[in-house]
């Protein structure tokens, strides 16, 4: 399918209902950039992105019947990819406890820095600052990753967020506010054993 053409896909998902494998593969190559988009949002490392993105489309294939069309097809297939993404957090093993140990050099540099006001993060400190925050939030549960993620990392609006994870925008502020408590405690205890 070239630039130039739109998918017709009503046409294609009843193609696709009916077995045809060539309508199959041109809707995933329609979706596909889309879902690569949100398990690169949603995810901390990128190892395992085409085997993710193929567990999101045999999960929309194996539920196609449950499709009736209320939404678009971009936003049924959005929660199946942000639902996927929430469940390969929760099933990757975590550590109970993030400690100074745990940083870099170049981040513990960093994180002193913030914490005794020195002065603001250097441009050659930033990597270090984008990876001490993902590591923070990788110790956060993954509805509190995502919602962090979406509402302060990549600035989404409560709108996009509720169309996205299908929650309403009343529980997506009170995610968000949770999230962000707990990672507040989260660096608190970081700084607490780094001054101990």
């Amino acid at each position: 399918m070239s630039d130039d053409e739109t998918l017709d896909l009503p046409g294609c998902l009843a193609l696709v209902r009916a077995g045809d494998q060539a309508a199959a593969r041109e809707l995933v190559e329609y979706l596909y950039p889309q879902v690569i988009r949100i398990i690169r949002r949603h995810l901390p490392r990128r190892v395992l992105e085409e085997d993710l993105a193929q567990e999101i489309f045999m999960k929309m294939f194996s539920r196609m019947d449950q499709y009736n069309g209320a939404v678009p097809l971009p936003h049924w297939v959005s929660r199946i990819a942000v639902t996927t993404c929430i469940d390969h957090l929760r099933a990757q093993k975590r550590r109970p406890e993030f400690r100074w140990a745990d940083l870099s050099e170049k981040e513990a540099e960093v994180l002193d820095g913030v914490i005794t006001n020195e002065s603001e993060v250097a441009p050659d400190d930033a990597l270090e600052a984008h990876e001490l925050v993902h590591k923070l939030l990788a110790q956060l549960k993954p509805e509190d990753q995502l919602v962090i993620r979406m509402l302060d990392l990549e600035q989404r609006t409560l709108v996009e967020i509720s169309e996205h994870t299908g929650w309403n925008k009343s529980l997506v502020k009170v995610r968000a506010f949770r999230a962000r408590r707990k990672l507040r405690k989260l660096f608190e205890n970081l700084e607490q054993k780094e001054r101990s």
